[in-house]
């Protein structure tokens, strides 16, 4: 790999597994140093604690066996101040701040007539608020010393409906609109916004269908590639929007879905010629 981050420090939140994790391991094999954010689950059992930490130190030791150097941070990014703690330390560590990853996200599944409140509020909090909340920390990081990079990960969903996932998509639809007025607000600042949509992803938030072969069959059929995508795939996609090969991109989101955003139902032709 080129050393295109030399030197770089970037900040990645959800950064213990799946596309997040890619993102951070990718960044350091070119040379970037990485801030790893993960969130214990304060509610949940000791079990599910106990593999979230173990996929944290995976991901750290990954970094650093890269030749890179890690920095674990803990915060809850739908939490304003442990955001702001959080990129405080990040800097303090590091000394700079040149790129922000805004990965955290979680989804909940449910009938929208049968929604908890709670539950749509708290999708909302870690997947929008939250980037809001980091992207704000690091812009005025970055004005102070002279531009930076935001990378907001998306989805598909910020444009393709997604049905019993209410919340998510509409959290995703805010993530786009975040990433464009932020990005014109800042363009003449040295401060580029872009965002990534995934598509459908083997990574051990979607193991639901990746470990059925019926169901991810069915997946896969509405993907013109007729595969998912892997999560280096979109490591790889994420490291040219933050790369200085981008410098004249702000404002756009590169979708890496396998064609699942053009329409895949008129594949074959169905309406009048």
């Amino acid at each position: 790999m080129s050393g295109r981050f030399d030197g770089r420090v970037v900040l990645v939140t959800g950064g213990s597994s799946g596309i997040g994790q890619a993102i951070a391991v990718r960044l350091a094999r070119e040379g970037a140093r990485v801030a790893v954010n993960h969130v214990g689950p304060a509610e949940s059992a000791r079990e599910t604690a106990d593999l979230v930490e173990q996929a944290v130190r995976e991901c750290v030791d990954a970094v650093r066996a890269a030749g890179s150097e890690a920095l674990l941070v803990r915060a809850d990014v739908s939490d304003a101040a442990q955001v702001a703690a959080m990129t405080a330390r990040v800097v303090e560590h590091f000394g700079r701040l040149d790129a922000l990853v805004n990965n955290a996200g979680i989804q909940v599944a449910a009938d929208t007539e049968a929604l908890d409140v709670a539950d749509f509020d708290r999708v909302l909090g870690v997947n929008l608020r939250g980037a809001f909340l980091c992207a704000q920390q690091a812009v005025r990081h970055f004005l102070s010393a002279g531009g930076g990079a935001v990378l907001n990960v998306s989805s598909v969903h910020q444009v393709v409906p997604k049905p019993r996932f209410l919340g998510y998509s509409v959290s995703k639809g805010g993530m786009a609109n975040l990433t464009t007025t932020l990005a014109l607000e800042y363009a003449a600042r040295g401060i580029r916004v872009n965002g990534l949509g995934p598509g459908a992803t083997v990574t051990p938030i979607n193991r639901s269908w990746v470990d059925d072969p019926v169901r991810r069959a069915a997946v896969e059929r509405h993907i013109p590639m007729r595969r998912a995508g892997e999560s280096g795939e979109m490591a790889a996609a994420a490291a040219f929007l933050l790369s200085d090969e981008a410098a004249y991109v702000t404002g756009q989101t590169l979708y890496v879905d396998g064609g699942l955003t053009l329409y895949p139902s008129f594949e074959t032709t169905w309406s009048s010629e």
